[in-house]
């Protein structure tokens, strides 16, 4: 695989995701998605030509290309016909190995960052037939779709289809037919996670906030009966920590006026032995995204901050995913208001539940949108918390406009339409400015650990440095760890653990 579309990739520096490793395919030929790395320009062109990638975590990847391996010979090819305009991804053979359907992103008029984002504009399915070099587009224009499969008879080709722009993880097309799931009784596991159904065989992953990952399979059943599981290996440890789900009901002056009577909760997580102490302290664990969600499942950092003694309350506020398009709708153009009052609420809640929690021992921890919480908590609150650890915050939304990978969110999260020609305005800015942390910086008192990923292409970390400098010149303790190769979401192992150990200590030492 040499050069792909008049350019050439560094073979040093490249990835390639396998795909479809089926029977069929083995007779066929293997699909494997080539992401090239470092762009080289050709001789005729120009060596300073900027050239876009696709954001954070694709930093410097640019133009995939999908490969076809001929088993039978050894040999790997590109395959022809992906429109010039396109970067093509999740590919799978069409029946009878003569075609492949696959997702294509549009370059134009510029990119915006994929990672975690499911709205791309223009995303559309394609089937390419082997010999031919022009590709049938499949799926409506203006549509965000991703995901292809095929029904196991391979006469129905099924893909998710969703809105543009707007929310970045919302819910997608579906037929309302009315009907409705079962909850099961089974009460083992918080939370079950189907991997794949192969010729009716199950493969689920299991686990709880007590209980690390498990696998567990099971055949799909007749109508009626229930599904017989298998543990392929039990949990290596389990932890006796106690937790529980939390309802949390809103009195009537937080509720949102366009979409009332939405409920949210929480996970609590204790210690079953306090260490020594007849009150246990709360960290409030926010997640990020923030149409994300927290799960009733292993997390690490949860569990190893209960081993040492604190309680954590994982907050799933309003705009958090699992709660329906209302509830997801309802945060566009509140950030920084009714996502501050869903977290204060949720600890409010637990307080009142629970009298060994301790009121006086508060601290807030998050990262990206959860981080940004954490710090509105410190500064809208600041009676209240004692000690706050943020991971890659958004501080100041106003100037993160023009350095974000994800720009369409920027405007969408503070209530503004967006589109390619966006061009800012002093109404915008402003509004950004005031939902943002920063505004609220003068008021904090708590000590602040910030964690800072110099390569995060999402949330510049140039916006940490904001707060830290506005915290430091009012005398306010803070802490600044930088980890110059390291993105958003801080992946590393060496930086997790860093961050975990860094973050513990903090808490140890202020609450």
């Amino acid at each position: 695989m040499g050069d792909t579309r008049g350019e050439r990739y560094d073979a040093n520096i490249c990835s390639c995701c396998f795909a479809n490793l089926t029977a069929e395919c083995l007779s066929a030929g293997l699909l494997f998605w080539f992401f090239g790395g470092t762009w080289v320009p050709m001789p005729n062109q120009d060596r300073s030509l900027y050239c876009e990638d696709w954001g954070e975590a694709l930093t410097n990847r640019s133009e995939p290309a999908i490969c076809v391996v001929d088993l039978e010979i050894g040999t790997a090819s590109v395959l022809e016909g992906v429109p010039p305009d396109v970067s093509p991804g999740q590919a799978l053979w069409a029946p009878g190995s003569q075609a492949v359907f696959f997702i294509g992103w549009y370059h134009e008029p510029f990119r915006l960052g994929l990672k975690f984002c499911s709205n791309r504009r223009l995303e559309s399915c394609f089937k390419c037939p082997l010999s031919s070099s022009k590709p049938e587009r499949l799926s409506g224009e203006n549509l965000s779709v991703s995901n292809p499969r095929l029904s196991p008879d391979g006469s129905t080709l099924i893909y998710l289809q969703g809105a543009v722009f707007g929310p970045h993880n919302q819910c997608l097309s579906l037929q309302q037919r009315g009907s409705y799931l079962s909850d099961s009784s089974s009460q083992l596991y918080g939370s079950w996670k189907l991997l794949t159904v192969q010729r009716d065989l199950m493969v689920v992953c299991c686990s709880s906030p007590n209980t690390p990952p498990t696998l567990r399979v099971g055949f799909v059943p007749r109508a009626g009966e229930a599904v017989s599981w298998q543990t392929l290996q039990e949990p290596l440890m389990t932890f006796d920590f106690n937790w529980k789900v939390l309802d949390v009901t809103l009195p009537s002056d937080e509720e949102n006026a366009n979409y009332p009577g939405l409920d949210f909760g929480a996970v609590l997580v204790k210690p079953s032995r306090p260490l020594g102490e007849t009150r246990t302290p709360l960290v409030v664990f926010i997640h990020g995204g923030p149409h994300s969600q927290f799960p009733a499942e292993w997390n690490s950092t949860t569990a190893g901050l209960a081993k040492l003694g604190f309680a954590v309350l994982m907050v799933n506020y309003r705009g958090s995913t699992g709660f329906g398009q209302h509830s997801i709708l309802s945060l566009i153009g509140q950030i920084g208001s009714q996502d501050v009052k869903d977290v204060q609420r949720a600890v409010l809640t637990a307080l009142e539940r629970d009298p060994n929690l301790d009121p006086d021992r508060l601290a807030a921890i998050g990262g990206s949108h959860g981080g940004f919480l954490a710090c509105h908590l410190l500064g809208q609150y600041p009676e209240s918390y004692r000690v706050c650890a943020a991971r890659n915050p958004v501080i100041n939304a106003a100037t993160l406009l023009g350095t974000s990978d994800i720009v369409d969110w920027r405007y969408t999260s503070a209530g503004f339409h967006y589109s390619y020609d966006q061009i800012p305005t002093a109404e915008a800015l402003a509004a950004m400015l005031q939902k943002s942390p920063i505004a609220h910086a003068a008021k904090i008192k708590a000590p602040v650990l910030l964690m800072l990923g110099g390569r995060d292409r999402r949330v510049s970390p140039h916006q940490g440095m904001e707060l830290y400098k506005a915290l430091k010149s009012r005398g306010s303790p803070v802490r600044l760890l930088w980890f110059p190769e390291d993105g958003h979401s801080l992946s590393r192992v060496d930086t997790q653990v860093d961050c975990f150990l860094n973050t513990a200590l903090w808490l140890h030492q202020h609450l």
